[in-house]
């Protein structure tokens, strides 16, 4: 798994200043901030916004019956080799189903995980609530050794939302050294990442508005 670079960089900054904890943190988070881009994807009948990670570049896009799927990786790698994958989901009339939770949900996405290295799997969730006003779920789902990552270990953050009509979700995923047994997961390290990825909005989609979505981007 990569190390906390990014936030290391951000305080190391800081290191010949007397400040307190509280701007350490406060400088920290600002430096991520002016390293990642405001992103707007139109999926179904919302727009879905987040930060996405300087660095990184769209490798696919595919709408495919009721399920969306973009995904990201890191400049000069590809969608069938990469180190890090950010992926957007959408499933388009999903929260019109009483039985479906930002939980299930999310557990559904990381079944695929399960499925794949049933004896190396681990869990756990690390926020839940809600987002911007809308229910969600922030789950680490990882694999000690992935068949599907050519064996080397997987772990991925899976921010699960429920929209007025569908579901969507921000995964941030990360490949390193395979172990045959489960990784213990590093909750504090993933509460990095989802920090990284806010803030994260539904915006309502209005007719004939197009990119870069002013409605969305203007929103506070």
């Amino acid at each position: 798994m990569r190390s906390r670079f990014t936030m290391l960089a951000a305080c190391s900054l800081l290191a010949g200043h007397a400040v307190s904890h509280a701007e350490d943190a406060s400088s920290a988070q600002s430096y991520l901030k002016t390293h990642s881009v405001a992103t707007i994807s139109p999926i179904f009948s919302q727009l879905l916004r987040f930060q996405l990670p300087a660095g990184y570049t769209s490798v696919s896009e595919d709408t495919h019956g009721e399920h969306y799927l973009r995904e990201y990786v890191p400049a000069g790698q590809s969608v069938d080799g990469w180190s890090r994958m950010i992926t957007i989901r959408g499933f388009r009339n999903l929260a019109s189903k009483p039985a479906v939770t930002p939980q299930s949900y999310a557990g559904s996405i990381a079944a695929g995980f399960q499925r794949a290295c049933q004896p190396s799997y681990s869990a756990q969730v690390i926020d839940e609530g809600q987002v911007d006003g809308a229910d969600m779920v922030a789950f680490v789902a990882s694999c000690g050794i992935s068949p599907k990552s050519g064996n080397r270990s997987e772990t991925a953050l899976i921010i699960a939302l429920k929209g007025s009509s569908d579901y969507y979700a921000v995964q941030w995923a990360e490949r390193g050294e395979p172990s045959a047994t489960p990784l213990d997961i590093d909750a504090a390290y993933w509460r990095e990442k989802y920090q990284q990825l806010l803030p994260i909005k539904l915006c309502t989609r209005v007719a004939g508005e197009a990119a870069p979505y002013p409605s969305c981007v203007n929103r506070h």
